[in-house]
């Protein structure tokens, strides 16, 4: 069996990156953007740092904001037709993934019209066409949007969310700018920061993992907690190696597939609204702990990248030292703890096991699960 690897082409990384944005949209010859964010980044200034040096260089674009935190199939929509009307002929996309999700769905579309239902692109849609060019300018260190081949958009009617893996939405430049990650809240850094930890780690244990996949993720681990902490306090030099981290553990990830934390997670978004990041921070160490007995093994590679002392432990107490790592960073950084203070209700955990089992993440997960073992990790974590 073959190993696929899909990267973007172009990235850039560093304080102040986004300055190389004209000098590229010039030299692709791109004439009307699509600049494609949210209302809060627009109402506190930050997407001001993107389109300041537009206007300053005189590059065309029209604007698109009304896009929600879990995104939805109407916030698509709306933009599909805005990027229509106005005939434009790229995406700039500058938010979390949130923002990126929604500018991959609408340049898919763009170019792939028998999707226009949003709804038929779920799992891994037969597309034919590349998607409108995107240029992708994350503004959270956690989502690894602007490398990956992954989306997520809700179905408001359906209330579930669609996950879409298609080669063709992948961004053809990133510009991982920490200066444009310093608005983020405490809060936001900190979910965003373990949302990039659970990609490196259920990438890393995933039936998918390679060696290619492996160096990512355990880089990933290490980065992230070496600096997570230090980044939510807003020292720069941590807030750029978050920026760094998030993007490795999406080349990997998204090369390989993620597990049952993500199938999860997402029913809660779905149903509750919980932010991506909190709900994977959240049911992690549950599940860590669950997918252990099947790959004991790599639970000591993750802990000498967390800088846990592994030697002389069994099976049982490497994969605990592991979880339990992973719990008290997120109580650090006020994570909670039970998926009730999210609003979750013990009369739903049946219904939210259904849609986890049909997300298409659970076939990745490195222990084949039922919706019984879903019911009784939503239990656990209740």
């Amino acid at each position: 069996m073959a190993n696929r690897i899909i990267l973007n082409e172009t990235s850039y990384f560093g304080k102040n990156a986004r300055e190389v944005l004209p000098e590229e949209i010039r030299r692709r010859k791109f004439s009307h953007a699509l600049l494609v964010s949210d209302n809060t980044l627009k109402s506190i200034g930050l997407l001001n740092k993107v389109s300041d040096i537009l206007d300053k260089e005189g590059i065309k674009y029209t604007l698109f904001t009304n896009i929600k935190p879990n995104p939805t199939i109407s916030n698509v929509k709306e933009g599909l037709e805005i990027c229509k009307s106005t005939d434009c002929d790229y995406i700039i996309a500058v938010g979390g993934g949130s923002v990126i999700d929604t500018a991959k769905a609408i340049g898919i579309i763009m170019t792939n019209e028998k999707f226009s239902d949003v709804k038929s692109l779920v799992g891994v849609a037969d597309t034919k066409n590349k998607s409108l060019p995107i240029i992708a300018l994350p503004t959270t260190a956690g989502t690894a949007a602007e490398v990956t081949i992954n989306y997520v958009i809700t179905d408001e009617e359906a209330v579930t969310k669609l996950v879409c893996v298609d080669p063709n939405d992948i961004p053809i430049l990133s510009i991982v700018d920490s200066d444009l990650m310093a608005g983020m809240p405490k809060s936001t850094a900190a979910a965003t920061g373990l949302d990039a930890l659970t990609h490196a780690m259920e990438g890393y244990i995933t039936k998918g993992a390679w060696e290619m996949s492996d160096m990512f993720h355990l880089e990933a681990i290490k980065l992230i907690f070496e600096n997570l902490e230090a980044a939510v306090n807003k020292d720069e030099t941590a807030m750029e190696k978050m920026g760094l981290a998030q993007y490795i553990a999406g080349m990997g990830f998204s090369n390989v597939g993620l597990g049952i934390v993500h199938s999860m997670a997402h029913q809660l978004g779905a149903v509750y609204d919980t932010p991506h990041g909190v709900a994977n921070a959240l049911l992690l160490p549950y599940i860590l702990e669950f997918n252990g007995v099947v790959c004991p093994k790599r639970f000591y590679e993750m802990g000498r990248a967390m800088k846990l002392d592994m030697e002389n432990v069994s099976d049982e107490e490497a994969i605990k030292k592991v979880a339990d790592a992973v719990r008290t960073l997120a109580v650090r950084l006020d994570i909670p703890q039970h998926i009730s203070e999210l609003g979750a209700k013990m009369e739903d955990l049946e219904m939210l096991a259904q849609k986890a089992i049909e997300d298409p993440c659970t076939p990745g997960n490195p222990r084949d699960v039922t919706k019984e073992d879903i019911i009784e990790l939503y239990k656990i974590s209740f």
